[in-house]
């Protein structure tokens, strides 16, 4: 007997199968590795924030000490401050001030002002601005700048 019937191919289904699970094994793996860059993302966010606070809190330290007169000339004068336990962030403000003559009185003399500017860094690291992290992964670092007249 000679069979005149083409042979049935075989194996189509099993093709297809394997097609299906690497195409939903690369969604899954797609949306793993968003769910942790957009957690990294978030994280960053946090620590950004909190530093944004510390250095907020390191200028008007840094105004206080300034305008109560502890930095009387203000000239260079730096202190670092470790707010660690507040908010994870070290902070290192620094103050300069100078002296301007601003307008005339009425007696025909200018008014002399002392202008400070306060600068504070703020980051998560054990000195602030820490060149030797800046570049690695979870350093945060922001700066924060003021002046005040007295």
């Amino acid at each position: 007997m000679n069979n005149t019937h083409p042979r049935a191919s075989g194996g189509f289904g099993a093709i297809a199968a394997i097609f299906v699970l690497v195409v939903l094994a690369s969604l899954a793996a797609a949306i793993v590795r968003l769910g942790q860059s957009t957690q990294t993302g978030s994280a960053q966010d946090i620590l950004g924030a909190r530093a944004w606070a510390t250095a907020r809190a390191g200028t008007e330290w840094g105004l206080y000490q300034a305008l109560k007169g502890s930095w009387t000339t203000c000239s260079g004068a730096s202190q670092t401050l470790d707010l660690t336990a507040d908010t994870g962030m070290r902070v290192t403000v620094s103050c300069t001030s100078n002296l301007y003559n601003e307008g005339e009185n009425t007696g025909g003399t200018a008014q002399t002002l002392r202008l400070y500017t306060v600068n504070a860094v703020a980051c998560n690291s054990t000195s602030c601005p820490d060149n030797a992290h800046a570049m690695q992964p979870g350093y945060i670092e922001r700066r924060r700048q003021v002046q005040a007249t007295q």
